[in-house]
């Protein structure tokens, strides 16, 4: 073998063990550590931590989790919460348009409605609204986007055959106006990154097409993902993180202007340059909380989901804008609070970062207070309970409109 030869396979391999490596949740908790230990060394020019704050933030999060679920009998933090805002039962309004199905069938149903209106997910501005045509509910952020994609799915819209599904077919050729239709979006009534949430379903169109044996190779369909992970589970048992790599390796294509490695789009990774090496931090919001999404329909066919704290805390603006707010993380200086922010931007990062470490010590700090174990109150059940209600709240009370205490520039396909 020629030496060029060999060099060329050995750094083939070396960027293939680094993309795995960079789409685990070990990645996600070593790289955001280290930015963390650099924070609270005082390197940063943007932050400084206050670790003496996490009691009280333990505190008003456990006061929060009292408030919504008196029995701390919680449900995983996932999208299926957001399907059901104001109190209206619509999975019931679900599950009987699915009678007739088999389980197997009704999990696929179900995968897909969970994986487009989690791609659909990202932040919607303070102007946007979604009225309800059958509840007379004006609803706002997460829970208007879910009950508006929840109401095109349940009209077929995302289907080429008009059924309760999404197919290759459909997604790819959805147009800006249908989307816009489906969410009401009007000059006064704008949705923030309308273009960006289409082209992630055109994308997804496409990448279901390219991974037959993720996605089925007749009708290839997001809901087939459950046939490829019900062969991944053993003695009935499937980890958190297989579903995780299940999702990362099947939608890593659909993320638009991402940082590459020999060709592979690493999605929500992004460049900082306190990291050693490389200088890559990967955070994986929006495949986290789909994973978390699709871990209930799995357990609706039997499965028990193991290592669920493998995964970690979602680094977006109400569990990032919690510690900011509570005094674990503070800000240099006043630009922080008063400027918009690239995604991409090290303020960004660094806050994203932080925000991982600080969820698990909050959780720690949480269960430490309620006698309670990891298996009793796992991460994914806080962040529900918990600490994006939380950081919800104290934005509403201290900003109007209930803004983040930083503002970032969002596509449509981050936050």
């Amino acid at each position: 073998m020629e030496k060029g030869t060999a060099e060329a396979q050995r750094t083939h391999r070396e960027q293939g063990i680094l993309i795995a490596y960079l789409r685990s949740p070990e990645a996600i908790r070593e790289r955001c550590g280290q930015l963390f230990a650099w924070v609270c060394e005082g390197k940063s020019n943007h932050f400084v931590c206050d670790l003496t704050q996490l009691g009280r933030v333990a505190d008003y999060v456990i006061e929060v989790m009292r408030e919504e679920y008196p029995d701390l009998q919680i449900p995983f933090h996932s999208r299926w919460r957001h399907f059901e805002a104001g109190g209206v039962p619509r999975l019931v309004k679900l599950d009987t348009q699915l009678r007739g199905l088999t389980r197997l069938q009704k999990a696929a149903a179900k995968f897909d409605l969970a994986i487009v209106s989690v791609l659909l997910d990202a932040g919607a501005g303070d102007r946007w609204h979604y009225d309800e045509q059958e509840t007379g509910l004006r609803l706002g952020r997460s829970e208007g986007l879910a009950v508006a994609s929840f109401q095109m799915f349940c009209q077929g819209a995302f289907a080429s055959n008009g059924l309760l599904q999404a197919d290759a077919l459909k997604l790819q050729i959805l147009t800006e106006a249908e989307l816009a239709t489906g969410f009401q979006v009007k000059t006064e009534n704008p949705l923030v990154g309308v273009s960006g949430r289409l082209q992630l379903l055109q994308k997804l169109g496409q990448v279901l097409l390219s991974s037959p044996h993720l996605f089925g190779e007749e009708n290839p369909r997001p809901g087939n993902l459950v046939n490829y992970l019900l062969s991944k589970s053993e003695n009935g048992q499937l980890a958190a993180a297989m579903v995780l790599s299940a999702v990362l390796e099947g939608l890593s294509n659909i993320w638009p202007g991402r940082l590459e490695v020999a060709g592979v789009n690493l999605g929500d990774v992004w460049f900082h340059p306190a990291i050693d090496d490389d200088g890559l931090v990967p955070f994986h919001k929006l495949s986290q909380w789909l994973t978390y999404s699709l871990l209930e329909p799995l357990q609706e066919l039997g499965l028990t989901i193991t290592g669920l704290d493998n995964l970690t805390g979602l680094p977006e603006y109400r569990n990032g804008g919690l510690c900011l707010d509570l005094g674990l993380i503070s800000a240099k200086n006043s630009d922080i609070l008063s400027s918009s922010h690239s995604v991409a931007s090290e303020v960004i990062v660094e806050w994203r970062a932080l925000t991982v470490i600080l969820l698990d010590r909050i959780a720690a700090t949480v269960r430490e207070k309620l006698s309670m174990s990891t298996e009793e109150l796992p991460l994914v059940k806080i962040l529900q309970g918990g600490t994006w209600t939380a950081g919800r709240k104290i934005a509403a009370e201290l900003r109007t409109g209930g803004t983040p205490p930083i503002q970032i520039e969002s596509d449509g396909t981050v936050f």
